[in-house]
């Protein structure tokens, strides 16, 4: 059977997420799943992967189910090295479980497929002219952010809720922020689950991109 890498910034197995991917799948091939933070304990992880003053900050989820906050430049060497062992293995194509961007990732032979350089102009192409409003897990990344949609005439109106700390309120306030700003928002994460993007889309009554769904979606047509 073909053979799909996943590698989150977390740790795996991403029980959480790799079921989205799967359905998405439909039994086509094997999801191979390998994480930047495993084996590591989460104090290790704030003592030595924590960001700095102006660190391009990201989050993601441990198998304990806590979050943790990480420099991406810390883990990036990390990720390179996880990016290799999955490619070693002999998987033609390997999924990055993250929209944040990651300059300078390679690969040898295999296809490394980045979120980061499919979700914007996709998504450009399916808000066109309306406003787009964009929630994100962190209030550092709304500054952060920007620099990822602005070259595709995007300009959005930036929310927070976490999709780590099982908080529905977080999810309310973030729809309440955008709902009479936007006309289509984007859950620009790829821990956000399908019961995310509903709570959005009851409290909104608008149209709700979910990432890590619309990338299964995608990347489906290559296997």
């Amino acid at each position: 059977m073909e053979k799909l890498g996943m590698v989150t910034i977390g740790q795996a197995p991403r029980t959480d997420v790799a079921p989205i991917i799967e359905k998405y799948l439909d039994g086509r091939a094997e999801l191979i799943q390998a994480g930047v933070l495993d084996g590591m304990t989460k104090e290790y992880i704030e003592q030595h992967l924590y960001p700095e003053a102006d660190d391009y900050v990201l989050t993601s989820r441990l198998v304990t189910g806590d979050s943790v906050v990480m420099s991406r430049e810390k883990i990036k060497p990390i990720l390179q090295e996880k990016i290799n062992y999955l490619e070693q293995q002999g998987i033609k194509n390997i999924l990055l479980l993250c929209t944040g961007v990651f300059p300078g990732l390679t690969t040898t032979t295999s296809y490394l497929i980045e979120p980061d350089h499919i979700i914007p102009p996709t998504v450009k192409a399916l808000v066109a002219d309306r406003r787009f409003g964009v929630i994100v897990p962190l209030d550092e990344q709304k500054d952060l952010l920007h620099p990822k949609y602005s070259p595709f005439g995007l300009n959005p109106e930036f929310a927070v809720a976490s999709p780590y700390k099982n908080d529905m309120a977080s999810y309310e306030n973030a729809a309440n922020e955008l709902k009479n700003k936007v006309d289509i928002i984007l859950l620009d994460c790829m821990g956000y689950t399908e019961e995310s993007r509903d709570l959005v889309v009851k409290a909104t009554g608008l149209p709700v991109i979910l990432s890590n769904a619309i990338m299964a979606k995608l990347v489906s047509e290559m296997i």
